[in-house]
């Protein structure tokens, strides 16, 4: 059971004594989290620590998982492209099927904490379901720099009764929006199987076991195969580098209850890379075990991030606490953790020849690579580790609940 002691040794003793301190004022409060997955992306894997350490700082913190057919999920993920820019078929049925799922939810989780948060646009509507007698919040994870303007206009309606709005980065704030917003990056836990420190015994062994060859050196993009990760274009990246350095690129995916496309995104990609899978030079590996991700990081030479829209994306996060260096698009919630030559190097998400350049760069200058990976350890460890959000969590409670400015 993850308690805030064990971060003692990772930050300093006067950052746990302050957020004890910030818990008192929420002794007696009762909290809850609503989101669409228990596990499979980057919000559960922050809720399962989060809430852990709310409950053990004396703060009763609940964890809910909205109810949804296939079908609703379906909706939900185009709503979840659709407020990243992508076009959608916004018919009277798909809006009625969302708001029913809602309401059905709602019948038997009952909300009566005194703060509810809720995460992305899945049970968004479950606020038009209860009479409001307590702070909501809604906590958007995803990269609302241009969302569509009808989708944005049907769930503005729901959005104007919460409390606060709560992203990830300043480039979501929406000047439309006349409620409080407030920004709040996402963090990872170092204690958790995926980011724990593991010894080179325990990496080989993970590695020879997902049958991962280790002959040449490893270029890896660690994520949902997802439309807006842009494996194709990963893939495109590695045949222009595989001309001046022979490597090997791996896909370690993993596919969420929440997200419909994965299957259909992993065929799409398979096909592209079938020449390459035959001849050994791409692997796709399901990234189902903690332990085994963590390994593939550490071992990997370079970790891609080829996003073309994104909302903080924590894979970033997990390879620069393991000192491996990061080639990522200059997009979402990623240059708020690279500067771009230290712990990584930041392109726009069109520059296949740059993304090239730099792996190609890393790769042929291995020494420099360490002195790029020291640098962003120290940055994730003051700014994106799991200790820094509850901190936030605690100080956006107080705000919210005890209507402290």
């Amino acid at each position: 059971m993850l308690k805030l002691e064990d971060f003692r040794g990772i930050v300093e003793d006067k950052t746990l004594a302050e957020i004890y301190a910030r818990a008192r004022g929420l002794y007696g409060k009762h909290i809850v989290h609503v989101n669409s997955t228990y596990m499979g992306g980057g919000v559960a894997e922050i809720l399962y620590s989060l809430v852990m350490l709310m409950n053990d700082v004396g703060i009763d913190t609940g964890w809910r998982i909205v109810h949804g057919t296939p079908d609703f999920f379906e909706i939900t993920k185009s709503f979840h492209n659709a407020l990243q820019g992508a076009d959608i078929d916004l018919t009277k049925e798909k809006k009625q099927l969302y708001l029913d799922v809602n309401r059905s939810y709602s019948r038997f989780a009952h909300l009566d904490h005194d703060c509810v948060i809720v995460h992305d646009p899945q049970p968004l509507a479950l606020i038009r379901s209860y009479r409001k007698r307590q702070p909501w919040i809604w906590r958007c994870h995803i990269d609302l720099t241009v969302p569509n303007p009808q989708l944005w206009d049907f769930l503005k309606g729901f959005i104007l009764k919460y409390d606060q709005v709560v992203v990830s980065s300043e480039k979501y704030l929406k000047e439309d929006l006349p409620i409080d917003q407030r920004l709040l990056p996402p963090a990872i836990n170092p204690l958790n199987s995926k980011n724990i420190d593991i010894s080179e015994e325990v990496m080989m062994d993970y590695i020879k076991k997902a049958g991962i060859p280790t002959d040449k050196p490893l270029i890896t993009q660690v994520s949902r195969l997802d439309p807006w990760k842009d494996p194709s274009g990963v893939i495109d990246i590695f045949e222009l580098v595989k001309e001046k350095f022979d490597c090997r690129l791996l896909f370690c995916y993993n596919l969420a209850s929440d997200d419909p496309e994965g299957v259909e995104m992993y065929h799409k990609t398979y096909q592209k890379a079938k020449k390459y899978v035959e001849s050994g030079d791409i692997l796709f590996v399901v990234g189902n075990n903690d332990l085994l991700v963590n390994a593939i990081q550490k071992f990997s030479d370079i970790i891609i991030q080829k996003s073309i829209k994104e909302g903080f994306c924590l894979s970033v996060t997990e390879a620069l606490w393991k000192q491996t260096p990061v080639v990522a698009s200059n997009v979402g919630g990623i240059p708020l953790q690279i500067v771009d030559g230290e712990g990584g190097f930041l392109l726009d998400p069109q520059d296949i020849n740059g993304f090239a350049d730099r792996i190609i760069h890393i790769l042929k200058n291995p020494d420099s690579a360490k002195d790029i990976g020291q640098k962003a350890k120290e940055k994730v460890r003051k700014e994106f580790l799991i200790t820094r959000l509850l901190s936030d969590h605690l100080d956006m409670y107080n705000a919210v609940i005890n209507q402290k400015s």
